[in-house]
């Protein structure tokens, strides 16, 4: 609770306004005389050029333990924008370390300046804590005030003041002042910073192309950069945190990292804050009566304050630096990370076990090596306690850490000991996680084919942090949004999946989280090189490691790698027909470190089942950039031997099945009782019945397939549904009803390409070539990027129904206007050899469209039926071959292929291709007969 509102840690923007404290409202006073006033630049001698920041001036001042900033602003009002931005003005301060004084608000409207503040005017003061989501009170004062009268073209100054003075620095001051620096431009800018001579004070400048001269005065020494500074080197995202630092300056009156240390460690001395027979007594003796083991007691007393004591950083009334008290703290049970590491520091000391505290930040802490020595160098504090001449690193604002998780080690790159007697800096070494924060084994059935979805059972088990926020939110979310807000985490892991149950089982003991899933998913396997084959590597295809050291100022940074974090996956595999002759190619060991992590893998085939065990740590090292090269190329190699299943050429595919599964086979099965249970759980979800309708109908279950495309529509109608359930009909010979559900997708959006292009399509194939061809022309004459689609189907419908001249005058039309387009070229072969028109030089068409595609197969097959109408057999199979090499589902090449066999006087491979093609595509004789091709 603070002063003006009671804060709740789930609630945000809380706003308190007035009745403010003495020192908690603006004081109104003239400029300070160690200030050296800036004068507005001559907006004639700027002209058009002038930008927008007319004036920045910082000016920092370090007097008797105290610091006093000044800041003045000229801002030109230059579009609508900027004045919605100003109107408003807000100056925020911090009242438990001074005052916010104001020096002037005004506008110059060319001659003329309006004094904002004449008559009495004052700033309203606001208390906003709007990071409480973020479990944080900070206290901070705004004052704000709607700027009246403010227009386009005027320049609005603001000249204001805040002093500060932190009793917590034991007369020590720190400033930091952020540098501007190009690509932003101020017609006048300034830093000026002033310190007292026997202060002490130190400066440091993190900024490059930027000079100055300390000038010691009578009193004080003065400093003074000229804003704004060149624009800063570029630096790699992936160089270590010491080379990107953000420009600023910073002044202190530390001596050194001793110095800061000495300082700050009477605020968390331990000795003495827990007294005999109080309630942390008390937890002390329990802790020591459960466990003989210093390791054992201290991971007790780490997740004692990780588990008791809920997060709420409070940084007012002194806060930034000061702690709570230990029983302040177990008795309020809640604390930020100064309050968990005192209360934690004090219960180890009272268990006779050393530690001490150290500062640290949370994401800076490789640059803390380069910066000045100041307490605001760090944002965190932490327990660093040493056990048997290991250094443990305790956070007591984590969650969920365990004796297993007790040696890891924090992000924080460098540390600062809190001593008596002072200390310097401390290097934090990176150590391989003690446990996975990732766990999963799957089992996945692929008993029946390489082509189908694959049903799986699996167990994650997340650890740490985020399986505590797991369990969270599964405690505040019914049964169905758990599936959905957890199913889609799953997704994200194993690829988009439907799932048939999801179980959450929180082990409070172990800090972790598993989630249990069975479900199904889209199949790995992939047709490559004439055969199908499955990737076995799971974390080498994550892994992204492609630094860029080519510069000549970058040839000497080292690359950043993740901090220290373990995953593991286990995977077995079913494979079909027992796993006969299916083979492991690749490298199925893998033990080593690649790109800053070290893997360890294992790849098994016994028995019909794959086993794949992998751990994969990243390692938290610098790689030197001479070494990125060698990296890089291991990376490389590494993924070249990744090791993967190949299917034998004879393995069962889609178009062999029947629905149902071949002796030996679950998958169907499986994969059906996934989709039934998850229909059960959520009947009126439209997303399954989709999912379902797709999988039976990839086994040659039309009929299934069209029922639950019939409840999918019912439920949710959709442009895809309707157009899937078209081309369903389709397969089954009702033309009506597919036209029909055509008609319906277009309704829902008569723009729509596909349901456009299918509508027409159907209508001709019905014999309403007119009314097809009136529909495209609809469609041309509206232009867009979409005519060229259009003008293309037609000449498609001429051609397979129309007049074929006419198709190929158009298509002419259309190559003369996009001469060397290749769908165009091969759209006249097309036509030229299904209509038998110009059959001759179709074949060129075909040959030029090869030469200008990248993807040649539908320009092949094309080649092929003009070849079979030439009765130049041998060349038409050598593109089918080549074709279904590399496409062996494409329908149409393999009926041609049965056909040209036939023509070959080789009956059975014949009969074989067309058996597969009618599969596929059921009415494909009827298609083909239209061009008098029939086997």
């Amino acid at each position: 609770m603070n002063r003006y509102v009671v804060v709740s840690a789930f609630v945000a923007g809380i706003v308190a306004t007035g009745s403010v404290r003495a020192g908690e409202t603006p004081l109104y006073q003239p400029t300070p005389a160690w200030v050296i006033p800036a004068k507005l630049p001559d907006l004639a001698t700027l002209g058009s050029n002038a930008p927008a920041m007319l004036i920045f001036d910082a000016q920092q001042r370090i007097a008797d333990g105290g610091l006093w900033s000044y800041v003045d602003t000229a801002q030109r009002i230059s579009s609508p924008e900027q004045l919605n931005q100003l109107a408003n003005l807000t100056l925020p301060w911090l009242p438990d370390k001074g005052d916010l004084i104001i020096h002037e608000l005004s506008i110059i409207r060319g001659t003329e300046q309006i004094d904002l503040l004449k008559g009495g005017k004052t700033f309203t003061v606001l208390r906003r804590e709007q990071n409480l989501e973020q479990r944080e009170l900070t206290g901070i004062l705004t004052a704000t005030m709607a700027v009246e009268g403010l227009r386009v073209g005027d320049i609005l100054r603001t000249r204001f003041s805040t002093t500060g003075k932190d009793k917590a620095l034991a007369g020590h001051v720190q400033a930091l002042a952020p540098v501007i620096t190009a690509p932003m431009v101020v017609a006048q800018g300034r830093l000026r910073v002033l310190w007292q001579n026997d202060s002490g004070a130190h400066w440091k400048l993190h900024a490059t192309g930027l000079t100055a001269k300390p000038v010691r005065g009578k009193d004080f020494t003065e400093l003074t950069f000229v804003l704004p500074g060149p624009k800063q080197p570029d630096i790699p995202q992936d160089a270590p945190g010491r080379y990107r630092a953000p420009p600023i300056l910073e002044v202190s009156t530390f001596a050194d990292w001793a110095d800061v240390s000495r300082a700050m460690y009477p605020l968390f001395n331990p000795d003495g804050l827990i007294k005999p027979g109080s309630p942390l007594q008390a937890e002390i003796d329990t802790i020591m009566k459960a466990d003989k083991t210093p390791l054992g007691r201290t991971q007790r007393a780490l997740q004692l304050v990780q588990d008791k004591i809920r997060y709420l950083a409070v940084s007012m009334d002194g806060g930034n630096y000061v702690p709570q008290t230990p029983e302040q703290t177990w008795s309020l049970r809640y604390g930020d990370c100064k309050a968990k590491t005192l209360l934690l520091l004090s219960l180890l000391r009272g268990m006779g076990i050393k530690a001490e505290p150290v500062l640290a930040h949370a994401t800076l802490g490789d640059l803390v090596v380069n910066r000045l020595a100041t307490a605001a160098a760090f944002n965190h504090i932490l327990v660093r306690a040493e056990i048997e001449g290991e250094s443990l690193w305790l956070d007591g604002t984590g969650l969920g850490a365990r004796i297993e998780d007790i040696h890891d080690t924090p992000p924080f790159r460098n540390v600062l000991p809190l001593r008596a007697e002072g200390t310097g800096l401390m290097a934090i070494e990176p150590r391989k996680s003690g446990r996975p924060v990732f766990d999963l084994a799957m089992t996945v059935d692929e008993s029946t084919s390489v082509d189908l979805a694959s049903p799986f059972d699996l167990s994650l088990t997340v650890r740490g942090g985020l399986g505590m926020r797991l369990n969270m939110a599964r405690n505040q979310l019914d049964a169905k949004k758990q599936r959905e807000v957890f199913g889609q985490f799953l997704d994200n892991i194993v690829g988009d999946s439907q799932y048939s149950t999801i179980e959450l089982v929180p082990d409070e003991q172990a800090g972790s989280m598993t989630i249990k899933a069975r479900g199904v998913t889209a199949s790995a396997w992939r047709w490559d090189d004439k055969a199908m084959k499955r990737g076995l590597d799971r974390a080498l295809a994550t892994i992204g490691f492609n630094p860029d050291r080519a510069r000549a100022a970058w040839s000497q940074i080292p690359v950043a790698t993740m901090q220290p974090e373990a995953r593991h996956f286990r995977m077995t595999i079913r494979l079909p027909d027992g796993g006969r002759d299916f083979k492991i190619d690749g490298q199925p060991a893998l033990a080593g470190q690649v790109a800053g992590f070290d893997f360890n893998r294992t790849v098994t085939l016994d028995k019909g089942v794959v086993t794949l065990d992998e751990r994969v740590d990243s390692t938290g090292i610098e790689i030197p950039a001479s070494q990125v090269g060698a990296e890089k190329d291991r990376l490389a190699t590494a993924r070249v031997r990744a090791p993967r299943l190949i299917a034998p050429a004879k393995t069962l595919r889609r178009w062999d099945l029947a629905g149902k599964d071949p002796a030996g086979g679950t998958q169907i099965a499986a994969t059906e009782d996934v989709y039934t249970k998850a229909i059960a759980q959520d009947p009126d979800e439209a997303a399954n019945y989709r999912a379902r309708a797709y999988f039976r109908r990839s086994v040659n279950n039309g009929k299934g397939a069209l029922a639950d495309l019939d409840k999918a529509i019912a439920l949710e109608p959709g442009i895809e549904l309707y157009l899937a359930r078209s081309s369903l009909f389709e397969e089954q010979n009702d033309l009506a009803k597919a036209l029909a559900d055509a008609e319906s997708a277009r309704q829902l959006d008569p723009s729509s390409v596909p349901a456009t292009l299918r509508v027409s399509s159907l209508r001709a194939e019905r014999g309403d070539v007119t009314s097809a061809l009136d529909l495209l022309d609809q469609r041309i004459e509206l232009g867009g990027e979409t005519r060229q689609t259009y003008n293309e189907a037609k000449a498609d419908i001429l051609g397979k129904y129309g007049n074929a001249n006419e198709a190929l005058k158009l298509v002419e039309t259309l190559i003369a206007d996009k001469p060397g387009t290749p769908t165009l070229l091969n759209l006249r072969c097309w036509i030229k050899g299904t209509r038998q028109v110009e059959v001759e030089t179709a074949a060129k068409d075909c040959t030029s469209a090869l030469e200008l595609s990248s993807n040649p197969y539908g320009i092949l097959d094309s080649r092929a039926l003009v070849s079979y109408r030439l009765g130049k057999y041998e060349d038409a199979m050598r593109d089918l071959d080549a074709v279904l090499n590399a496409v062996p589902n494409m329908a149409e090449s393999r009926f041609m292929r049965g056909v040209v066999l036939a023509r070959m006087d080789r009956k059975s491979e014949s009969a074989t291709d067309l058996d597969i093609a009618r599969r596929l595509r059921p009415r494909i004789d009827v298609e083909y007969a239209r061009y008098g091709i029939k086997p």
